[in-house]
């Protein structure tokens, strides 16, 4: 074992008190502690800190950590500080003289992480404060907002290449747990590196368990899946506009879950407040759009529900990775539905953005619904999207657990078809799924009388199926690329090139069955190796919980700063008589066990 590599261990067990390194951690270590540049893609909840915060502390000088969000610096730095680690951050939430004690701190070299705003690190003040002092290295968090494709992109990441200029010969590690090929390119392009060594982890996270229901009265279907599955668990729920996301928090609250709202439209106090609440308190959900969630190190997230569709499988693998960052099983839910693809279609035709990038967010669309649609592995859908193939099924995601059924499609296909295509070639006319449906089923509502539709010769012709059936169908040709929404911003259908085939019966389709009733609840904890806690560790367990939560109360930090769960879980199963015994338990470093060794003995050796 090198030199390198023998004290990254030690720091690994006596600072951090994990007793190995995991999947690439080690030569990523070795890679940067050495002065190299590196690209490093690993899952959230792989260990990404680890592989810039060990060689921070091997090299000599101070290292800057660049994170696009402020609000989340603090718990960070907390959490190192806590571990005997010299870190310190700078933002706009400090006061003037807390800015000038931390530059100063900089500059005599006592600080050994600077976690940092790149909208701030790219001030003049702040270069030429770096400029004054020695760096070890420039770690780039959440890379992927370099990507203009991407969907969290941040214009002032492109302003990051200046590093390679100014500090040439300073290693830059750059991270991210979301890239496809493509952004991985302009990440080394954008960042200006070239000869940055890539390190690929596998993007699999076998603790997830993945489920897609379809729509049928969502707000029942959330609660349900929360009240069965999840009671008293932290998750966050994730909704696509502002009105639903304080729709659906005041509905879980009225139906008694403690839900908090999250969205752009509230003042940056109430955010802040709500934010604060969910990363301290135990068993809290949080109701967001997509502005919350990046960077969001809270290991207990014990679920990620969606009650939309997401724009793209990039944002969904990011969003669902905020779930079971300490290993323990998590599950990531899905609900959509027709609306949902409508929708996104209509929003990208109505916006006025260039045709080629209209292109990319449609192909992105498309993307994320043949993902809902798939009738193999979840997970290998998911995988094979990051250029990563599996051969194997997981095992833990619903189509896995409960394979759904196929069914010959194609008669249903050409009758939808058929449908768009005569109103187009005999009335001029294009509409949505609820007129296509009323027609194929024979309904003569007073809009199908208006028309004069009911003379169409494919009026009736689909009274075998229920409207659910219908739409399920007309959801699978969009999902295959047999229909399409047209670009009149009003959701309507046209056929496409590949439509020709399904008419002339050239092409077969199966379609998979929509389930009728609620998928039966499957334990992941075959995959995540979860050992269930006997009924006297389970007691001892939640002793260390409360006295966790009074401790993070009283330093004013999130609990999971002090110990994860999974932490507490090893001590209430091995129950350590000294602290010298607290050395082998996961997480519990020198620093730790000096603080907090006596408490938590004191906590195992309490009657209950």
């Amino acid at each position: 074992m090198s030199r390198i590599s023998c004290r990254a261990l030690t720091l690994l067990r006596e600072v951090f008190g994990y007793e190995s390194f995991r999947n690439q951690q080690q030569a990523i270590i070795e890679h940067v502690a050495a002065g190299g540049d590196a690209v490093v893609l690993m899952p959230t909840g792989g260990g990404k800190s680890l592989c810039y915060q060990i060689p921070a502390l091997l090299r000599e000088g101070v290292a800057i950590v660049v994170s696009p969000l402020i609000a989340l610096m603090q718990d960070q730095v907390n959490a190192l500080q806590d571990a005997g680690v010299r870190a310190a951050y700078l933002n706009s939430s400090q006061s003037w003289p807390e800015i000038l004690e931390v530059e100063r701190l900089v500059q005599q070299g006592e600080i050994d992480l600077l976690y940092i705003a790149p909208e701030r690190l790219l001030t003049e003040r702040s270069l030429t404060l770096l400029s004054r002092c020695k760096i070890a290295l420039f770690a780039i968090d959440e890379a992927h907002c370099v990507s203009q494709w991407g969907h969290d992109f941040r214009p002032e990441y492109l302003q990051l290449a200046v590093l390679a200029q100014k500090w040439a010969d300073v290693p830059r590690i750059a991270l991210t747990a979301t890239a496809t090929k493509e952004t991985r390119a302009e990440i080394v392009q954008r960042l200006h590196l070239p000869d940055a060594k890539e390190f690929i982890a596998s993007f699999d996270r076998p603790n997830i368990q993945y489920r897609v229901v379809q729509k049928k009265e969502v707000r029942k279907q959330l609660l349900n899946f929360i009240t069965t599955e999840h009671a008293g668990d932290c998750g966050i729920v994730y909704a696509l506009s502002r009105s639903r996301v304080d729709t659906y928090a005041r509905y879980l609250s009225e139906n008694g879950i403690e839900a908090l709202p999250y969205h752009a439209g509230m003042s940056a106090n109430e955010r802040a407040h709500n934010q604060a609440r969910f990363l301290r308190e135990d068993g809290v959900v949080m109701v967001a759009t997509i502005a919350f969630g990046m960077g969001i190190d809270k290991p207990d997230v014990r679920f990620v529900a969606h009650i939309d569709m997401p724009k793209s499988i990039e944002g969904y693998y990011q969003e669902t990775g905020r779930a079971g960052r300490d290993g323990l099983p998590a599950t990531a839910w899905l609900a959509y539905g027709l609306n949902d693809v409508v929708q996104h279609r209509r929003m990208i035709a109505d916006s006025d953005s260039e045709s080629h990038y209209q292109r990319r967010l449609t192909q992105q669309v498309d993307a994320m619904l043949a993902f809902c649609e798939t009738i193999s592995c979840r997970r290998k859908s998911l995988l094979r999207y990051f250029d990563e193939d599996n051969t194997a099924n997981c095992g833990n995601c619903d189509t896995c657990l409960e394979p759904p059924e196929s069914w010959d499609g194609t008669i249903a296909a050409q009758k939808v078809l058929s449908a768009v295509y005569r109103l187009w070639r005999e009335r001029g006319q294009h509409f949505g799924a609820g007129q296509l449906i009323d027609i194929l089923r024979g309904k003569l509502t007073a809009r199908v009388a208006d028309n004069r539709h009911q003379t169409l010769s494919v009026f009736g012709v689909g009274d075998d199926l229920s409207e659910a059936s219908w739409r399920s169908v007309i959801r699978q040709l969009l999902a295959h690329g047999f229909l399409d929404v047209d670009q009149d911003g009003f959701g309507t259908f046209r056929l496409t090139e590949a439509s020709r085939g399904v008419l002339k019966g050239e092409t077969q389709l199966l379609f998979r069955r929509d389930r009728s009733r609620p998928q039966p609840k499957k334990s992941a904890s075959t995959r995540a190796n979860l050992v269930e806690l006997p009924k006297d560790a389970q007691q001892r367990f939640e002793r260390l919980r409360a006295w966790r939560s009074t401790t993070a109360q009283q330093q004013g930090v999130p609990a999971y700063i002090i110990f994860h769960d999974a932490t507490l879980r090893e001590l209430a199963l091995q129950q350590p008589e000294s602290l010298d015994d607290l050395s082998s338990i996961s997480g519990i470093g020198a620093r730790k066990r000096e603080a907090y060794g006596h408490d938590v003995l004191q906590c195992l050796q309490e009657e209950v």
